[in-house]
This record gives structure tokens, sequence and C-alpha cells, in this order.
């Protein structure tokens, strides 16, 4: 039956339509919680392949050295081609402590490399600043969970008290997550009842998402990093801000995930995600497929690797400054 439902959902021919066994929707759930065990990193399919859209901080995956936009190979010597994304998920996925393989190729390269990780207990961290210079905030969103808007008011908080003048939001590397966590974070940069983001169902009908947040921020100089490991719910957040207020994108082409799903549950704790509709910008864009090219382009070079540096975050703090010097 499982193989039956599995061949109907495939037929629609998009990867973001699956079904879920009962085991694969707890894994689904586990990484909803934000606690699982695994490699961490987020993963996507584009074109047919298997990529690494970002790995998160502080796990065995950013700490091996995948970089969003890997093109995932082979899991443990068997070929991904035609892979679905919960097929990837339950191979590279294990018991924390054990090995898992992943032949990678990246854009660049002459051959492709291995990388053998250890699996671990993965915890998805929510919110990371620190100050800049003594008065630019910069703050890294990792995803949208439902500690999120909390703990970005929370930093923003410490931040101004410590006296910020401005803020470098960095969404690089964050894949998204809950949709009404990026509604509600815009909102603090949004005039209450601008419009964040639009779904459009194929039924042909709307529905328009609003922000409904004080708009403390609206003002207070902001740029935006970016790269190809921002998706979904990032897109929406950093599209949402420069449709509106003009914020200043740096960094890298985000890697333009903009579907909605809706999970549907059966019998016997199995599910269905359905993709139902696409998300617009408040300027019509269509995110899926598309993504968000930055107003500014800096790549991450092979010298920021080696030495540590991080170029895209030099320039947002040489931007921010002159925003700042604006402003005043």
């Amino acid at each position: 039956v499982y193989g039956a439902i599995r061949g109907l959902v495939d037929a629609y021919n998009d990867p973001n339509t699956v079904f879920f066994t009962p085991e694969e929707s707890k894994k689904f759930n586990d990484d909803i919680r934000g606690n699982f065990s695994g490699i961490g990193a987020e993963i996507g399919i584009r074109d047919g392949k298997l990529l690494i859209i970002a790995p998160l901080k502080d796990t065995p995956a950013e700490k091996a050295g995948l970089m969003p936009g890997d093109h995932i190979l082979q899991i443990d010597g068997e070929i991904t081609n035609g892979i679905t994304i919960e097929d990837a998920v339950q191979k590279i996925r294990g018991e924390t402590g054990t090995n898992v393989t992943l032949t990678v190729i990246r854009d660049g390269w002459d051959s492709s490399k291995n990388f053998e990780i250890t699996r671990a207990n993965i915890k998805v961290p929510n919110v990371e600043w620190q100050m800049i210079d003594s008065n630019i905030i910069h703050l890294r969103l990792f995803g949208f969970t439902g500690r999120s808007v909390i703990d970005f008011q929370q930093a923003m908080v410490a931040g101004l008290s410590d006296g910020g003048d401005g803020l470098i939001l960095d969404l690089r590397g964050n894949p998204g997550g809950l949709l009404d966590v990026s509604v509600r974070i815009a909102g603090f940069f949004l005039e209450r009842g601008q419009v964040v983001v639009t779904e459009k169902f194929t039924s042909g009908d709307d529905i328009v998402l609003r922000a409904t947040g004080n708009g403390a921020l609206k003002n207070f100089p902001t740029v935006i990093l970016i790269d190809g490991g921002s998706a979904s719910a990032s897109e929406i957040l950093a599209g949402a801000l420069r449709v509106h207020n003009g914020t200043i994108i740096i960094g890298e082409k985000s890697f333009g995930k903009g579907t909605v799903q809706e999970l549907n549950d059966l019998s016997n704790d199995s599910t269905i995600k359905i993709t139902i509709a696409n998300w617009l910008l408040p300027d019509g864009t269509l995110i899926e497929g598309n993504g968000l090219e930055p107003d500014i382009t800096i790549e991450m070079t092979d010298e920021d690797f080696e030495l540590g540096t991080d170029s895209q975050l030099n320039k947002a703090v040489e931007v921010l400054k002159k925003e700042i010097t604006r402003n005043k």
C-alpha cells in the first residue's frame, strides 16, 4: 500500500510533494522541533540533482567543510540519481557516532571528493549576535522555528541597549522554516498591513499575508546578507524588506525555494506533504526557481576560508556604516 501511494505521489513530478511512512513522519517532525541525529545539513533537489542547501552552524556537516550548492553524487557509494529527498535523508541520518560518506562535486573542482562524516545529535540554533566596531549589531538568524521571534526580539533589545546604531541581518545558510515566523519577524521592519508575501494557489485564489508587528525597526539602518544556503522563509523576509524599505542585500544568489506545502495526516501515522501554492514577493516576483539576486555580489574566496576572514561581512559593515552616516 505504501508503495502504491508513493507511486501516485511521485507521478506529480514535484520533489516537494512526498509521502511519509510513519518512520519518515517521525523524522520530519523531529526536523520541525529542531532536534535530531545526523550530520546537520539542509538538502534539496534542483534540476534532478541532490544539493546541500546549507550546512547548519556547529554541526558535523559544517565542520567537515560542506558548502551550499555542493552536489551529492553518492551516499555511502550509492548513486543519488533519481533519489528523493526523503530517501536521501533516511540514508544520511543514523545513530549518533556512526559514519556516513558523501561523494561531492563542487563548482570549480576538477573531480569529486569523499567526505566521511560522523553523525551527531543535532540541535538547530535560532539566533546569535555580536557587536562590531562598538555600534553595529551583527545578528545571525539560523532558522525560523517556534522560538525565533522571541530570540530575535531579545537579541535586538540587547544590541540596542549596548549602543547599536545599525543592523546586519545575516541570513546566510538559513534554509527557512515556519512561514508565520518569517511574517512576524518582518513585522518588526514593516508598517502594519504591508504585504510580506502572497500565497498563489493553482485554483487561482490568493492568500495575502501582511505585517502585524509594530514596525519598530522600519527606519533602523539595516543590510541583509544572503548566500546559496538562504532559502524559503529567508528569501521571503529578505525580499519583503528590499521591496518595501529598499534594504540592501549583499552576498550571493539565494537558493530559490518558494512553494507552499500542506501536511495531511493519514492512518497509521503516515502523512502526505502536498505542494499547493507558490510564494510571491510583494512586487509579484516568484521565488521558486529564481531566488534573490543580491544588490552587491560578493563571493567568499579561498583566502576567506584559509584565513578565517569574511569578505561578505566586511562589505556589509562598509555599506552599513554609510547607511548609518546618511541616517544621522
